[in-house]
């Protein structure tokens, strides 16, 4: 990975990314490709009438089906799915601890249950990344002991305590793969875990980047604390973050979390919220969010949002998508997802190009006043 800080507004930074399969400018938002597909997009979708320069696969899900070892046969994600662009796969600890009401944490691992058959399997800081050897994904993730908040500073130090033994453990292994010439296009995230709590978070933080890490990622937000809670504690973490690596922040969120985080220094974002929304017929637009499906909407021939250039509002009426939303259209699966990460990714672009004109300021207060704050 090459990775450059190319400007900085504040705390708010533009950067570039080069992976093996495309570069990228930061701030970027990955749209969520849970099963190794974005839910109702294709590849030709996000390359083409999107522009999605990186996606987010998910380590757990791919693991139990098909399985790393049908994708590596095949190719790996890039040929599997024709997205011959970045792919980021996390390590699946995240969907084991909350699709599991069984899974166990230890010290060697995270055993867990299988939702879709029931049964057991260990996830250990290797097992994950053999995993996403197969895949060939461009960044991975490592293994971390993740806790639902509010947590007991006890449960919060023994995570930490975990988290930062497996990034050991998976760092030192990383290496050897790649002495043996494996990995070797593949770049290695660290998870700064901590919940809330400031002195832990700065002890993640300041371990791992003792380590040799291609990026940082903060993990454990956006877990059940208070938006300002969550900004609090970015806050106090990114000065203690290495400036010349890449800030990922997982799991994260609304338009206005990634303004908010974007002006407290981190680079990265994914969230399943834009297309989830957008089955459940709510849109995200320049001046807020609303959802399709009222009736004040059935003889509307406006466009989703004026402001907006996707695919979605220069073609189709609002009228038009709600009579596909009321009809169950599967169309209206596709419409809604281009429309809303489209707003997702041109949010981002524009944030970029207010940093580089070192007016994130206005556009933040600009940002605000559009949705009448």
């Amino acid at each position: 990975m090459e990775f450059k800080l190319k400007h900085k507004d504040g705390n708010a930074r533009v950067c570039e990314i080069k992976t093996t399969h495309s570069s990228f400018y930061t701030p970027i938002f990955m749209p969520v490709g849970t099963a190794a597909a974005v839910k109702s997009l294709d590849a030709n979708d996000m390359k083409n009438e999107l522009d999605a320069k990186i996606i987010l696969a998910n380590t757990y899900h791919l693991y139990l089906r098909p399985s790393s070892k049908v994708i590596k046969n095949l190719g790996g994600l890039h040929n599997f799915t024709r997205f011959d662009r970045s792919f980021l796969t996390d390590s699946g600890g995240f969907q084991a601890f909350s699709l599991s009401k069984n899974s166990k944490h230890f010290n060697e691992g995270i055993e867990f249950k299988s939702h879709i058959d029931g049964s057991r399997h260990l996830f250990t800081p290797k097992s994950v990344l053999d995993t996403q050897y197969d895949f060939n994904s461009d960044i991975m993730m490592i293994l971390d002991d993740l806790v639902a908040l509010p947590a007991s500073k006890e449960r919060i130090k023994t995570s930490v305590n975990r988290t930062l033994l497996w990034a050991k453990e998976a760092i030192t292994y990383h290496q050897s793969m790649q002495n043996k010439g494996i990995g070797l296009g593949q770049n290695i995230f660290g998870i700064i875990q901590g919940g809330t709590d400031y002195e832990e978070r700065k002890r993640c933080a300041l371990a791992l980047n003792e380590l040799s890490f291609d990026g940082l990622a903060i993990g454990g937000l956006s877990v059940g604390e208070e938006n300002a809670l969550m900004y609090e504690t970015v806050q106090n973490l990114t000065p203690f973050m290495d400036e010349n690596r890449p800030r990922y922040l997982m799991g994260v969120g609304t338009p206005e979390n990634l303004v908010e985080n974007v002006e407290r220094g981190v680079d990265m974002f994914d969230c399943v919220m834009p297309t989830r929304n957008a089955r459940n017929g709510t849109f995200f637009t320049s001046f807020g969010k609303f959802n399709i499906k009222k009736a004040e909407f059935i003889n509307d021939n406006e466009p989703i949002d004026k402001a907006c250039s996707c695919y979605t509002c220069l073609n189709f009426s609002r009228a038009y998508l709600n009579h596909l939303f009321r009809a169950r259209e599967l169309s209206f699966f596709r419409l809604a997802s281009l429309h809303n990460l489209h707003y997702y990714l041109d949010l981002t672009k524009r944030m970029r190009e207010a940093i580089l004109n070192n007016a994130f300021t206005q556009f933040k207060r600009n940002f605000y006043h559009l949705r009448g704050k």
